[in-house]
């Protein structure tokens, strides 16, 4: 007679537990070519155990036709998936891999170093919580690293780790580590970045990734991995005012009527005011519903459907926000545009512009200035091309409700999109002036609301889940 072990033995209900409730952290590995980002990236997948044994194997095989390391695995081909990729013996898109530690999940994107792969840097910078800048011992700062820095801060990540690369290639020397720190600090010092944590190591050897350098004993901080697993995660999205984009009205049956999507920043419980936009019309939260049943309060990166008290007249496109915190409502977007389509645009070009979970019409009515990637400063320009920043001004259809990108990332960020094509043609950042905007638009009022029930649209990460 065959015994069959009870499934609760393997302790499933556990283990799926522990690991549904985890954190998320997503963060980039980015710098010039060859500094090693993706050997550092294969460095984490392998020392935290996440290769099985048939990636092993193959892995084996095309190092032996692919690698760099002779003999030896070449690690950096786990995330270098691209045949030009691997003949080239460089990174030329964004790949994403997903690893996990009894403390946290991660999201890592290995971006490309190469100039003409700015946009891919850049899109993978916008979904990012840190930025891994790493520098090569034996080069200290490029031009590419200063470029890098500089995009990470246009692209609201304030925590940076200075990864410190091929250490043993310089003996570890501490005083080439200090060299090289101290001249980042410097240049990163009107950037605003909120904390600059450097760390030597060598990716290759695996010294002081998941595990402690046993040959740098000058240096008393943690493991790469140990700061990944504690730097905290999205503490500006959690402070911020409440906010969700409709994604879509939950009408199953005529006693029920919500409003479902995925809140991007704050909190919400039932009785707190709310307002709808671009509408002005406010209600308060009546349940906070789940598959799971109701919530008593609902936080940043739930997806929940919220039943209110009144009827109001809402549906995708629209945006639920905190009433005592509206946003603006505007037709004109002054942003700041990392392009990324491979034709030219001018002014006057006719675009679509997908703001949170609505997409409106577009005019390119002026570009301000392109923005030297190196330097920030910023010069004339008539036309944008691949790879091109600039501070712009569009002109919208119809109003939508935003945030500026610099308080807030998911409320303040775009797509625009080619009409024809309907390929991505930039990333954008919305800023404001000082002055307000003459085309901010007035919200209905009604008994209960201020005039100015003001709100919100936005991107969910800039490419969002929509």
């Amino acid at each position: 007679m065959t015994i069959h072990q009870a499934p609760e033995a393997f302790g499933y209900d556990s283990f799926l537990a522990a690991h549904q409730h985890k954190e998320v952290l997503r963060f980039i590995a980015c710098g010039s070519v060859d500094d090693g980002k993706s050997t550092l990236i294969g460095r984490l997948l392998h020392d935290t155990k996440q290769i099985y044994d048939d990636q092993i194997t193959a892995l084996q095989r095309d190092s032996r036709k692919h690698g760099t390391q002779g003999a030896e695995v070449d690690l950096a081909l786990l995330v270098d998936g691209l045949q030009a990729e691997r003949e080239q013996g460089i990174t030329i898109d964004v790949a994403y891999r997903f690893f996990s530690t009894d403390k946290r999940s991660f999201i890592v994107a290995d971006t490309p170093g190469h100039e003409q792969y700015t946009r891919n840097m850049a899109t993978g910078a916008s979904t990012a919580d840190v930025a891994v800048i790493l520098v090569d011992a034996r080069h200290g700062l490029t031009r590419q690293t200063r470029r890098h820095a500089l995009l990470v801060s246009m692209l609201g990540i304030r925590r940076v780790v200075l990864a410190v690369n091929k250490m043993d290639v310089v003996g570890w020397s501490q005083n080439r580590f200090e060299q090289i720190t101290a001249a980042f600090d410097a240049f990163a010092a009107p950037l605003g970045f909120g904390e600059v944590k450097a760390i030597p190591l060598s990716a290759k050897n695996g010294d002081n990734v998941v595990l402690p350098g046993a040959a740098a004993p000058w240096y008393d901080g943690v493991p790469l991995l140990s700061y990944l697993e504690s730097v905290p995660v999205r503490i500006e999205e959690q402070a911020a005012p409440f906010r969700m984009a409709v994604q879509w009205v939950n009408r199953p049956n005529s006693e029920f009527r919500g409003f479902s999507g995925l809140i991007a920043s704050g909190r919400i419980a039932p009785g707190d005011a709310v307002v709808i936009a671009p509408s002005g019309r406010t209600s308060t939260v009546a349940r906070i519903y789940t598959a799971d049943g109701d919530l008593p309060q609902a936080v940043e990166g739930q997806s929940v459907t919220l039943v209110l008290a009144d009827e109001v007249d809402a549906s995708r496109g629209a945006v639920i926000a905190a009433a005592a915190a509206p946003l603006r409502i505007t037709d004109t977007l002054e942003a700041r545009l990392f392009w990324a389509a491979e034709t030219e645009v001018a002014r006057g070009a006719a675009l679509l512009a997908k703001v949170g979970t609505v997409t409106v019409n577009a005019i390119l009515s002026e570009i301000r200035t392109r923005i030297d990637p190196e330097t920030g400063r910023p010069e004339p320009a008539g036309r944008l091309v691949a790879n091109d920043i600039a501070d712009v001004v569009l002109t919208l259809d119809r109003p939508v409700a935003v945030d500026a990108y610099s308080a807030n990332r998911d409320t303040g960020g775009f797509i625009l999109i080619d009409r024809e094509t309907t390929d991505t043609a930039a990333l954008g950042l919305i800023q404001f002036t000082d002055a307000p905007s003459k085309n901010v638009a007035t919200p209905v009022p009604q008994v209960g609301a201020t005039a100015r029930g003001g709100i919100l649209g936005g991107l969910r990460r800039l490419f969002g889940r929509s």
